[in-house]
Formats: structure tokens, sequence, C-alpha cells
């Protein structure tokens, strides 16, 4: 800092003079000529009065019990606290933090913070705290960060004085803020310097993580109305281009990425992230950038270098990532302020800035969590929130394009953290998008009755030919049953199996697939569905169209409890059914196996009730791909029939295609219809037979017993 000589101004700031900044090139033979000028017309919003401000401090720490004590504004740090600014934050030994890698990830606290209720639900159970999702630029919400460093324009020449300033005319930038101090009436000597503590100004090595999560309404770049976007930094002579990552056809990217670069300031302050367009013939095309101040958030007392979270955790998936420790940070807050150091009573109250924070005020509930850090250190974090320090976050930045300045191309959600290089730099986040667990679904499709019958015979007969076919919703592997001909009951009997592999994102609940849009389709774009099988009846035709009979659909995370006998089955056992009965759900991911019955349903008209057409007995399996390989296992029932093994089905005598077995068809179709008519037939031939003989030979007897009497 640069301490300007005493001047004498007016109290009034009306009649106070502007403060000029001129910036001199030095040139040899001592030639000094003008590069820019700016005026600050008012310095109301500089002046400061440090000797009233600690008077006012010590009135209230008197008002709060903590005595009295003399306090210098031009205070250093304790040599305990610039040692303890090198000690790494202490890391996690919970012995449950697998279980939490399970359940939550850094992805819950998003997803919960951004007001996802099904995604969030999980975090919100366990109780964890939702960080801060700003819907614009960081800076927006704090100033610019210009508490301790301003950016004034430079301009070179005369301009009028309605003349409006225009940035774009700048010759460059002045970095810097000022005080004004009141002189003491009595002549005594001028009061303390309030910006003595603020960073050195030699350079400063950094090392920058940025964090992108995603981006979204981007505009389109290609003939198709879609983009391949991917992510391009840079930073000084740092340059870095993601290109082989890039997201085929999507204008809300999900990246999940994190890069560090290194940087020196204030030499490299601004760092610019894109997103650009991949092209495979062409060059590539930038989409939109946007452009950060690393320099201000760096010498910013909000702190703008690492986002403070809401719980001060040692352990667990939420550890406490920065490079100092709550206590720390307040007083080192506490000397770019020029206010005394906190006053400490215990571990759980401290007095800092004229205020008194209590541990009780803010752990409400009474119950300390296991993986919480020491009590001082989670009041000093509680009490750096209130003092309005950058909280845990994601800021939200519009990109531009150079092309159409003043057009937004898009939206980019990231955050930065900023450590220099001589302090002890934690271990970054994982914020890699989830990865899909390998899993397979295997059902069992034992039995159905009470399907409707929809054929009828040439007999006369209602019957049906059934078979039931299955898939996962999203896929386009269907999979059926053999056919169970002749149904005449409506029963069928398979004992066939089906096995859909699938990928699941447990966290979510959803399923991943991947697949090309298109034939000639480079890329494969991803999809997620909710895990839901579908299962239909239908009957078989063989010269017309098959005709559906009922239909059952069941998402495998919040699914209807199975029946155990068929009877009980009824349309009252559907979730949505039209009585609103309350169903027990279950979720097959938890029980792993579920068996029963279900009921078959088709859909009415706008004015038809739903209608139960059938019932079927499945049992449903999930294994991961581990244990499927442990116990392998063939679709239908083709080898390995094992897990569990599967006899081939009890199907009536009457169960058979009618053209393939005609002397089936004789004994089963024929003569059990129309026996009696056979028999009855026969024996009519057989009377008319005897009848006709008897016509036909009765003459000729009769004539040759009357010969022989003569």
């Amino acid at each position: 800092s640069t301490i300007i000589p005493l001047q004498f101004l007016p109290v009034e700031e009306l009649y106070t003079p502007p403060l000029n900044i001129r910036l001199l090139d030095h040139r040899s033979f001592g030639v000094k000529p003008l590069v820019g000028t700016h005026m600050i017309k008012s310095l109301q919003e500089y002046r400061r009065d440090p000797v009233a401000m600690v008077q006012t401090i010590r009135e209230k720490m008197l008002e709060s019990g903590f005595g009295d004590a003399e306090y210098s504004i031009d205070m250093d740090f304790a040599d305990s606290a610039v040692e303890a600014q090198h000690q790494p934050p202490a890391t996690s030994t919970s012995s449950e933090e697998g279980e939490f890698k399970e359940d939550v990830d850094w992805w819950s606290k998003y997803y919960s913070s951004s007001g996802n209720e099904q995604l969030g639900r999980v975090y919100r159970e366990k109780g964890y705290e939702n960080m801060v999702v700003f819907e614009e630029e960081l800076e927006n919400y704090f100033d610019n960060f210009t508490d301790l460093a301003q950016s004034f324009p430079l301009f070179h020449g005369k301009r009028h004085e309605d003349e409006d300033l225009d940035e774009d005319k700048a010759v460059g930038y002045f970095k810097g803020t000022f005080r004004v101090y009141p002189l003491p009436a009595d002549g005594s000597d001028p009061p303390p310097r309030m910006l003595k503590n603020v960073p050195c100004n030699q350079l400063v090595e950094v090392l920058v993580r940025v964090y992108i999560v995603k981006a979204f309404e981007l505009q389109p770049q290609d003939p198709n109305g879609l983009s391949d976007p991917y992510l391009a930094l840079k930073l000084g002579r740092f340059k870095v281009k993601d290109r082989e990552n890039y997201v085929p056809k999507n204008l809300s990217p999900t990246f999940g990425k994190m890069f560090e670069l290194d940087g020196t300031l204030p030499l490299e302050s601004e760092l610019r992230v894109q997103i650009f367009d991949y092209d495979l013939l062409s060059g590539d095309d930038l989409i939109g950038e946007t452009k950060i101040d690393l320099e201000n958030r760096f010498l910013s007392a909000r702190r703008g270098v690492c986002g403070l979270p809401k719980r001060y955790y040692v352990a667990g998936p939420y550890k406490w990532r920065d490079a100092e420790l709550p206590r720390q940070i307040l007083e080192k807050w506490c000397a770019t302020q020029a206010l005394p150091p906190p006053v400490w009573r215990g571990n759980s109250q401290v007095y800092v800035n004229g205020k008194t924070c209590c541990l009780r005020d803010y752990e409400t509930r009474g119950q300390v969590h296991k993986d919480w850090g020491p009590p001082e250190e989670r009041l000093a974090l509680y009490t750096l929130l209130d003092l309005g320090l950058v909280p845990e976050h994601i800021e939200t930045r519009t990109l531009y394009n150079p092309l159409r300045p003043e057009i937004p191309q898009g939206k980019i959600q990231i955050f930065v953290d900023i450590f220099p290089k001589s302090a002890t730099i934690p271990p970054p986040i994982n914020i890699t998008p989830r990865a899909p667990q390998d899993l397979q679904l295997r059902v069992i499709v034992y039995n159905v009755q009470d399907v409707v019958l929809s054929d009828t015979s040439f007999t006369g007969e209602k019957m049906s030919d059934i078979y039931v076919k299955g898939w996962l919703k999203g896929q386009d592997k269907k999979q059926k049953t053999d056919v169970h001909y002749r149904s005449l009951n409506g029963e069928g009997n398979f004992n066939w199996r089906y096995i859909f592999p699938f990928k699941y994102l447990p966290a979510e609940e959803v399923m991943v697939i991947k697949k090309k849009e298109h034939f000639f389709s480079l890329d494969k774009h991803e999809e997620k569905h909710p895990v839901t099988f579908v299962c239909q009846i239908w009957d078989n035709d063989i010269f017309t169209p098959d005709d559906f009979l009922g239909l059952l659909e069941l998402n495998l995370n919040f699914m209807p409890k199975a029946n155990k006998f068929a009877k009980s089955v009824s349309l009252d056992d559907l979730p949505d059914n039209e009585k609103g009965k309350p169903v027990p759900m279950v979720s097959l991911f938890d029980q792993k196996n579920v068996k029963g019955w279900w009921p078959m349903y088709e859909e009415g008209g706008p004015d038809q009730p739903r209608e139960l057409t059938g019932k079927v007995e499945m049992e449903l399996e999930i294994l991961s791909k581990e244990d499927a390989e442990a116990k392998p296992a063939g679709k239908g029932q083709e080898e390995p029939n094992e897990n569990p093994h599967l006899d081939p089905p009890n199907r009536p005598a009457t169960s058979f295609l009618w053209f393939t077995s005609p002397w089936k068809s004789l004994r089963y179709i024929i003569w059990n219809n129309y026996k009696w008519y056979i028999i009855g037939g026969l024996v009519l031939l057989l009377v008319l037979a005897m009848v006709g003989l008897f016509i036909y030979s009765a003459p000729g007897a009769l004539s040759q017993k009357l010969i022989a009497k003569l």
C-alpha cells in the first residue's frame, strides 16, 4: 500500500475535490508520457474512522461481559496461527465411508441443492446440508469482489463532462482502493492505517482448480439443431482442450470435469472457460465463453478462493476441503479488516466484530454428528458464514461469443478453488458423473390364469394360444415365451426365463442406455429411464396379427407387492387402482428377489373402466455382474438350465398346434367334441347297411324258399 501525504479536505463531501489517478510510462532519459487517467469524483465510500471503530468494539465487549483489553488495529498474526496454516485439515477416519459412497456422493448434494426432490431424497434423509446454487455469476452477489481491489478504467485524451464512460475505449485498468482517515483535532499522530494487512504486491504462484458441472441452453451449431460440445480453458500461457471427451448431440451436457491450472497472480489473473462444438471434418466452432477475474477473488476479504460449507466435517463424503481451518480463516479475516482478533471463552463462545456468537445458537438440535470436527472449529465456521464470506456454492455463468457479444449463447455451472502453492493443498473433490453399475434382471414366468379367451375354434370352443412377452422399457430387445396352444380355461404353463442385462445408477434410480440415433450415426447418445419391466399377454395367430390380451408394468424401484395365491389377485393390487386403495409397495433392488402373482389388465375406453384380463405368476431377481457370472443361467429353458432348474411345463394333452399333429387333432378336437355324433352316425350307418342288405337279399331268399316248396 502507498501513503499519500496529509491533505486538508473539506468536511462536506460536496466541496471535496476529485482524486485523479494518472498512469505514466517511465522511459529512457526521463521521458514520462501519460498513458491514461481516471478521475474519482467522490471519496465518500472510502472514508473510515479507525479510532471510533475501535472504541465502539470496546464498548460492545464490555456490554457482552468479555472484559476490557487494549487492542491495536495494527496487529500481526500469532505465531501459532501462522504455523497452523501449514497443517493439513484432518483426514477421514470413519469406518463407514464406504457406506456413504454407496448412498450419497457429491452429485447427491448437487441435486438436493438444485431442488431435485427425487434425486436428492437420500441426501436429505441423512441430514446433510445443501450448498448454494447461484443463478448468476458469483461476483454479482459480492460486489465484484472489489472490497480490497477495485478496477478503475484508464482513458487517454479529453472527455466532456456530460460524456458517459465507455469501458470499451479504456486503454487499461488500475486495480486498487483507497481509505480516507480524519485527522485528530489536537494535532496528534494520525490514526493507524486500516490497509496494512493486505497481500503483498509480489508475484504469487497459485493452483487453480476449475470444477465444471454442466451446461445448458447452448446454441446449436450443427444442421441437425444440436451440438457436440467440449471444454477448453485458458489461464495466461496455460491452455487445456478436452476435445476427445466431447458430448455428442447435446445442448445440455453434463461434464463433471475438474481441471488444475498453474498460474501466477497478478500476471495471469483472467481465467477463460470456453465451450466448442466438435466437428469431424471442419474446424471446431466456439459456442461461447466466460471470463473470471481470479485476482479479485484471491485478494477479497469475502474470500472467493474456496466456498465455506455449512458444516465442518472431518470425515465422510463431505469432509473439509480448504487449505486453512475455520479458526485460521477467522483470525485472518479480522486482521484484514483491521479488527481485534477473536476473543474466545472456552470452545463454545467467541466475540468477533462487536458480536457474541454461541455454539448452541447454531446447533439447536443438541445432537453432534459423529463426523463433525472440534467445537471451536465449528463455531468459527458458523461465525464466518454470518460475516458474509463466500459459502460453498455453484455459480451459473452466461456464455458469450465475441462474434455476437450481446447475445447469450448458453449457461454453464462451475465453481473455482484457488490455493497458493506455499500452502498445504488439499486433495480435489470428485465430481465425475456417476458410473452406472452392470446388473442383470432375471424373470421367470411360471403360469398364467384366468386369461380372456379371444378365439373361437371351428368346433365352437372359446380358446386362446397364449404366450407372454417381456422387456425393459427403453431397451429394444424383447423376449417372449413359447406358446401354450389351445388354452380352454385361460390357464397357461411356461416355466420360461428372461434375462435382461442393463446399466443402473443407484443414486438416481434410473437405467442408462447408450444407443445410436440411426444407422449412420457416429456416436451413441445416452438416455436415462426408470427401470420398468413390461409384461404382456398375447394370443398367437398364424394367418392374422396376434391379439393383445393384457398388460402389466412394474417399476422395479416401487412395485406392488406380489400375492401368494392367484385367487386373491384383483385390480385393487395396482397402485393406481380406481378405488384409491393404498397398496403395499416394495423395491426389487432392496429385496433382490420377489415371487408371486400380479394382475394383468387392459385399459378401457374414455368412459370404460380398466378390465382384468388375466393373472401372471412370476419370479423377479436382480443380480450384480459378479453374481450373474457365479450363478449362470440360460434364457428360456436353454443350457445352463440352473439357478433354478426349470422343468418342462406340465401342459394338458390338448395343448398342441392342430395342423402339425393331425392324429392329436382327430383325438382331442374332433373325437372329444363329436364322439357321440360319430358313434350315432356309425350306428345309423350300420343299421342302414343291415336294412339295405335285408332289402337287397330278402326277395332272392323268399323266391328260393317258394321254389323249394314247389
